[in-house]
């Protein structure tokens, strides 16, 4: 029989100290591979193992090699959780909040709340949208993330939530880090609009809109006090994925109003924040294979009274994916930090902190075919540490510890 011929590599990885898989083995989360080698071709990942195996499955005859001795190699970070399109700032109503309450901040004439944010974003042209996007994702990228989740909800009309994901399209041509564009228009209900009449325009023209327009491949709405309740919050998922958009939702924030119900009855494919969220309503999480997204920096960021137990979730069974929540009242753009956080935080050990920022973020983005662990065939999305252990990544609080990323296949060095 004619042999096989083997894949060609473009790129091998060789002299890091440990590779850092995701692909769970011997219940270690994070997949440990000492002394491994990683072979790219092309844009994906051809082969990861000792050098001698490496080069009977795969020609290197023709690679270029890069030396990482001592350094750790890691899957890119997959932030499935951000606002990362919004004009302005809101570091006045941030820095009034840590000793006013709302009510206080609101008292002083301190602009607050998305509200405040949608009116700066709307006044914001589209170019300047996406010079600030734009220097966020490159920090982010710095930091090791390689695919980013990326909401409207700032525009709260068809005009500037067309725009905000726009702006989405733009960013993916101009920057190497992978974008998944969420149309969030059921973020909170404009000013100038009653609820029923903006309901109906999400849901009979905004939607359809986007969906025909290729804009966003999720619908995400805000299902808590005050905003969307869960009747709401079910017509505008259903609508959604009637025109074949992907279902997520903010769900549980702030109190729990039956919207994990619908999420778990809908199989939505991430339901994020989930502070209020009972065993029950886990438990119909894990069966439903729907990921929970918990983002440790919006918490802290808050000063939330009633911190998310991913402690629980696991114990339930459920597949927990960790997010920044970068928003204007979340700021933070390194996923290391988010793991810092919950590691310390939420109890969980690092090796559970990677594979929630990795391999199950991922998966909270349905992209976990082809990105979130070092694997054959999954995309060449790799971050290079310049630390002896994961545990040092941990330890280090507030550190960068990227020192290079491979992105498809593409080599960048910090």
């Amino acid at each position: 029989m004619p042999s096989v011929p083997r894949l060609v590599a473009d790129l091998v990885l060789t002299g890091a100290a440990e590779v850092l898989t995701c692909v769970p083995a011997g219940g270690d989360p994070a997949g440990r591979r000492a002394g491994a080698v990683v072979a790219v071709s092309g844009e994906r990942i051809a082969a990861v193992g000792a050098r001698d195996t490496v080069e009977q499955q795969v020609d290197l005859s023709r690679a270029r090699e890069l030396d990482l001795s001592g350094k750790i190699l890691a899957p890119g970070f997959v932030d499935p959780h951000t606002h990362l399109v919004f004009g302005g700032s809101r570091a006045r109503e941030y820095a009034a909040r840590l000793t006013h309450s709302l009510a206080e901040v609101q008292a002083l004439g301190i602009p607050s709340g998305i509200q405040a944010t949608v009116e700066v974003t709307q006044r914001s042209s589209q170019e300047s949208l996406v010079e600030s996007a734009a220097l966020r994702l490159e920090r982010m990228f710095r930091h090791g993330t390689t695919t980013v989740e990326s909401k409207s909800g700032y525009g709260l009309s068809l005009e500037s939530e067309l725009a905000m994901l726009e702006v989405n399209r733009r960013l993916q041509g101009l920057q190497p880090v992978d974008l998944v564009s969420t149309f969030l228009g059921a973020h909170d209900f404009p000013r100038d609009m009653t609820r029923l009449a903006y309901l109906d325009l999400l849901t009979g023209e905004m939607i359809p809109r986007v969906a025909g327009e290729g804009l966003a491949e999720f619908c995400d709405v805000y299902c808590d006090v005050g905003y969307y309740t869960a009747a709401e919050a079910r017509a505008v998922l259903e609508a959604a994925m009637f025109v074949g958009m992907r279902a997520k939702i903010h769900v549980d924030a702030y109190a729990g109003i039956g919207g994990s119900a619908v999420a778990a009855g809908l199989k939505v494919v991430s339901a994020d924040h989930l502070n209020y969220t009972t065993r029950p309503e886990m438990r119909a999480y894990a069966a439903a294979g729907v990921t929970g997204v918990v983002m440790p920096g919006l918490d802290f960021a808050v000063r939330h009274p009633h911190p998310f137990d991913a402690r629980a979730m696991l114990a339930e069974g459920m597949m927990v994916a960790l997010a920044t929540d970068l928003c204007p009242a979340c700021w933070i753009e390194s996923m290391q930090l988010v793991m810092q956080l919950a590691c310390r935080l939420y109890a969980l050990s690092p090796a559970e902190a990677l594979f929630a920022a990795t391999a199950a973020a991922a998966r909270a983005v349905a992209l976990d075919h082809d990105r979130g662990t070092l694997e054959p065939g999954k995309l060449a999305d790799i971050q290079v540490w310049d630390i002896p252990s994961l545990d040092e990544l941990i330890y280090r609080l507030g550190n960068n510890a990227v020192v290079a990323v491979v992105k498809r296949g593409q080599v960048y060095k910090f």
